[in-house]
């Protein structure tokens, strides 16, 4: 098995813990993480801007407070935030350090990394380290629902179901057909389009597919006229809300969604995205023009 293998099937043990560490009173995350009312900003690159924007989403949309979420190179620093939480897996993104650095002392900083002792853990004033859902792999996957997990439980959000979902899209077996496809659209609504987007990136890091992602109401906007005989819709979430069957099977694509967690959604992605690199002779484990940080000169 490749690193992204075993990791893709180690994240419902990760999504365990992680829960359990939001959800610790006397735990240090409950402290570390923005409070309700707050006014944050949540910033990262790649992964973690599309798990920033999906937590924004949860996060506002429950009442906790005003919540944007940027690409750490375009947060805007001349608003006023109460805390600004940076995603960096690595702990070493440039672009994540560069914002670090410059607002330092001007607002409240927190980090969640995979890496203790990492240079972001020195500029930011907490961080918490969930060092149990690092990655060999380049390509994130259970870095990225692990974090999520923890940020979802810490919000209260309703994760009963989620293990034990997770588990069953590992079981499961892959869906005939699909690693056949030549294109994919992956939708999501509120808090799922940041979980979709980072759905499609997988495809593309991992296999080279054509992907796309948009909220579930603009797929008629624009995104329907690619669909054809080899494209795959795909949803992300409780069903795809205010979007017809046949707006996608009409056109020849095929309507794909199989109702569990989102996350547990994103790992059978994340596995077919697997299957059609080893099928086209690719090395999930070392995408093409990809590095497990992006450090610029």
């Amino acid at each position: 098995m490749s690193h992204t293998e075993t990791e893709i099937a180690s994240q419902p043990d990760c999504w365990r813990r992680a829960i359990a560490l939001a959800r610790d009173p006397d735990g240090p995350v409950r402290e570390a993480l923005p409070r309700a009312g707050e006014r944050v900003a949540v910033v990262g690159c790649g992964t973690s801007w599309f798990i920033a924007q999906a937590y924004a989403a949860l996060r506002e949309a429950g009442g906790q407070g005003e919540t944007d979420a940027f690409p750490a190179s375009e947060m805007p620093t001349g608003r006023a935030y109460d805390r600004v939480l940076a995603l960096s897996r690595s702990g070493t993104t440039t672009e994540v350090l560069d914002l670090l650095g410059r607002i330092r002392g001007g607002v409240r900083t927190t980090v969640i990394t995979a890496v203790p002792g990492s240079p972001v853990t020195d500029l930011a004033d907490e961080a918490v380290v969930l060092d149990f859902a690092d990655e060999r792999s380049v390509v994130q996957t259970r870095w990225a629902t692990s974090e999520l997990a923890l940020l979802r439980a810490h919000l209260g959000h309703d994760v009963g179901g989620l293990v034990e979902d997770g588990g069953a899209a590992l079981a499961a077996p892959l869906p005939d057909g699909l690693a056949e496809a030549g294109q994919f659209t992956f939708l999501g609504r509120g808090w799922t389009y940041g979980v979709a987007q980072e759905a499609a990136l997988k495809m593309r890091e991992a296999a080279g597919a054509w992907t796309e992602a948009y909220p579930v109401m603009e797929y008629r906007h624009g995104p329907i006229s690619v669909t054809g005989p080899r494209s795959v819709v795909w949803w992300l979430g409780e069903g795809p809300s205010g979007l017809a069957e046949m707006e996608v099977t009409g056109p020849g694509g095929r309507l794909v969604g199989y109702g569990r967690d989102p996350l547990a959604e994103l790992v059978l992605v994340q596995r077919l995205a697997v299957a059609i690199a080893v099928a086209r002779g690719l090395d999930p484990d070392r995408p093409r023009n990809l590095t497990r940080s992006v450090i610029l000169g």
